[in-house]
């Protein structure tokens, strides 16, 4: 498989864990957005991406559950060695009437019990960057940071990594086991990190990986109040993705077509260029099923905003009121603990 060399490379903070400045978020290759593709077209994209430079990918075993993880498994398999798998762990998959309340489980045996079953899927030895997925609140966080040390004394884990969690728990689980990525979502309509978040990253050397960093597409332009979701598409029960939502939101799209026309870029690349303009030790992990859309997410690292341009972008945007919530209540209750 040849590699193109250009991709520009990034550090995620102080863990020495380098990766692409573009990652691959890997869960619409077959869940969460529609009826799944083919599943060899979408392990060739993943090769594709690779070739191209990409040596992020990430994936979770609640995707699917586990078939996602199995996909990414065998489409990265052959260049194991030149790339960094970062999957996740935290949700209660067992019996639906067994689950735990609010189906989460971060016991240490279940994230043990998690560790192996990702290792097979994925074909690796060592899984490189493990997430908690979402923080439970019945297991306190530092037995959750113990318990991924133990798996990185044994070799099984190599970096620690939480998702979606609150600065204060990043502060306590950095304490048991330095952190090496918090991943969260954000985007220009989406910029709750900024508050607490980022700068408990840059204290504390940890980098930020956002996903959904193009607001589950609306931000590529190609969604408007017109477009139907498919069966098994997340984005169909989201409050923000209502037909009065996503008119009332167009002025956010409009303003990246703008800058976008000055740059000769698209508005998804001008999202993307944000996003990597805000600091060094941020890498976006945007996700596709389409070789031009992945294709155009990779151009957007050579994409350069100015000072100027981002003061524009920043202006611009705090005039725009964002209409509708990014997750109904329940979910939203699980998020920023």
């Amino acid at each position: 498989m040849t590699r193109r060399p250009n991709m520009q490379m990034r550090k995620l903070g102080d863990s020495g864990l380098a990766v692409s400045a573009i990652g691959l978020g890997c869960m619409g290759l077959n869940y969460h957005r529609g009826p799944a593709p083919e599943r060899h077209e979408m392990i060739a994209l993943v090769r594709a991406a690779v070739e191209r430079g990409v040596t992020f990918f990430d994936t979770a075993e609640v995707y699917g559950p586990f078939t996602n993880e199995e996909l990414v498994g065998e489409a990265l398999q052959p260049v194991r060695k030149d790339i960094v798998i970062a999957t996740k762990f935290g949700h209660d998959l067992g019996p639906a009437d067994a689950r735990r309340s609010g189906g989460l489980d971060s016991r240490p045996e279940r994230i043990r019990q998690a560790a192996e079953g990702s290792l097979k899927r994925l074909r690796i030895e060592t899984i490189d960057l493990y997430y908690q997925h979402r923080v439970d609140p019945n297991v306190p966080i530092e037995d959750v940071a113990g318990a991924v040390k133990d798996l990185i004394a044994a070799g099984k884990v190599r970096h620690f990594g939480l998702s979606e969690a609150g600065a204060a728990t990043i502060r306590r689980a950095h304490a048991v086991q330095p952190i090496a990525a918090i991943q969260s979502e954000y985007s220009l309509w989406w910029r709750q990190p900024e508050t607490e978040v980022l700068p408990a990253c840059e204290e504390l050397g940890i980098g930020f990986v956002p996903f959904s960093p193009l607001g589950r597409g609306f931000l590529t332009g190609k969604i408007d109040e017109t477009t139907s979701f498919g069966g098994n598409d997340n984005r169909a029960g989201l409050p923000r993705f209502t037909p009065e939502a996503r008119k009332a939101n167009r002025p956010v799209v409009d303003l990246l077509a703008q800058i976008g026309a000055r740059k000769r870029a698209t508005p998804a690349q001008i999202a993307l260029a944000w996003l990597l303009a805000q600091k060094p030790w941020i890498v976006p992990i945007p996700g596709t099923t389409k070789l031009g859309r992945l294709d155009e997410n990779i151009a957007a690292a050579a994409v350069a905003l100015t000072p100027d341009d981002i003061r524009h972008i920043d202006a611009a945007v705090a005039q725009i009121t964002i209409t509708g919530d990014r997750y109904p209540q329940a979910e939203a209750a699980r998020t920023q603990r």
